[in-house]
């Protein structure tokens, strides 16, 4: 059996590596999960890294304290701040996984959310 190239040697453990990297930032993006209340702190959303809600606490008695279009205010407000939340983080899991010298941004991935020049 011959040996293999120092060269492809390098090359497949440079993918090891980046596959590990790749699974732990996945790891740390399902992980995600922002909770902001709503201005009158009786609504609290849940959001995931992709923005999409996953729970929603309502304290009790708030469906009395508001009116249809204050209600529908409030869970929006909160969803909106839950969602820029959920942002910040998945931005901050990106920013610090890719090595600023790879000269990868992740404004050129469609779909990523990050940082826009």
């Amino acid at each position: 059996m011959s040996e293999i190239h120092p060269d492809v040697q390098a090359a497949l453990d440079m993918a090891r590596d980046l596959r590990h990297r790749i699974a732990d930032m996945r790891e740390r993006i399902d992980q995600i999960r922002a909770r902001r209340p709503s201005p009158g702190g009786d609504v609290i959303p849940e959001v995931d890294a992709m923005g999409r809600l996953t729970d929603l606490y309502l304290a009790p008695g708030t469906t009395m304290r508001y009116t249809s279009d204050e209600l529908v205010q409030e869970i929006m407000a909160a969803v909106t701040e839950s969602t820029a939340d959920a942002a910040r983080q998945h931005r901050a899991i990106m920013d610090s996984t890719v090595p600023e010298d790879s000269g990868a941004q992740a404004e050129t991935v469609p779909g990523a959310v990050g940082p826009r020049s």
